[in-house]
């Protein structure tokens, strides 16, 4: 964070909470990282629920719940194949969610309140991919959709392990339409071109944050 915008911030204001909202492979935790090297702190749920697959009473009831079949030959849970059974079983999903769900949402919780005691937090960005799945976005003071083209999107959900168009829109079926999350939304990002737009967006954005009032 620049000294400049340090300064505007007053460390005894409650930190304004980003929610970042958009389809899978849009772009959405390359937002928050940027806004993360402005000075906000950032808060993954993905690395929340990840660690928390780790954790021994977690494992067991997704083990009861899904068979063993979702374990790798160490043992642990195996993201990919958990993924595979919960979308190709309808129901599964919320069986996962009622497992992980309030265990994220807690240790997101814990978090904002300590972001909220550092002075040197000019905001707090929720990297959440079910932000409006799970009902936060009230838990927001400012909502940013990341709008990209649909042929962009499949080719970073491939890369990052999803699969095909046809995954893509297999589980996009399960959340909120984009149309309504575009609309609940402060501001829309445009995550389609370089890099260097993307920069720019997200600096006018957390720009207008810090200024407000």
């Amino acid at each position: 964070m620049d000294s400049a915008a340090s300064d505007r911030m007053d460390p005894s204001q409650k930190k304004p909470v980003i929610g970042i909202l958009g389809a899978i492979g849009s772009g959405k935790s390359t937002v928050a990282e940027q806004f993360g090297r402005l000075g906000c702190a950032v808060i993954d749920a993905d690395a929340i629920a990840h660690e928390l697959l780790a954790d021994k009473d977690v494992k067991e009831n997704i083990v009861d719940e899904f068979g063993r079949g979702v374990l790798d030959e160490t043992e642990n849970i195996d993201r990919r194949k958990l993924a595979e059974k919960t979308f190709k079983c309808g129901g599964k999903l919320e069986t996962l969610n009622h497992i992980l769900h309030p265990l994220v949402l807690a240790r997101a919780e814990r978090l904002i309140q300590q972001h909220q005691m550092r002075n040197d937090v000019a905001a707090i960005v929720l990297d959440m991919p079910l932000l409006a799945e799970v009902g936060w976005t009230d838990r927001c003071d400012r909502l940013i959709f990341v709008d990209c083209r649909q042929s962009i999107r499949a080719e970073r959900a491939k890369k990052q392990g999803f699969g095909g168009k046809k995954e893509l829109n297999l589980r996009e079926k399960f959340q909120i339409p984009l149309d309504i999350k575009r609309a609940v939304a402060d501001n829309v990002i445009d995550n389609s071109s370089g890099v260097s737009a993307l920069v720019r967006q997200v600096a006018e954005i957390f720009s207008s944050i810090v200024n407000k009032g």
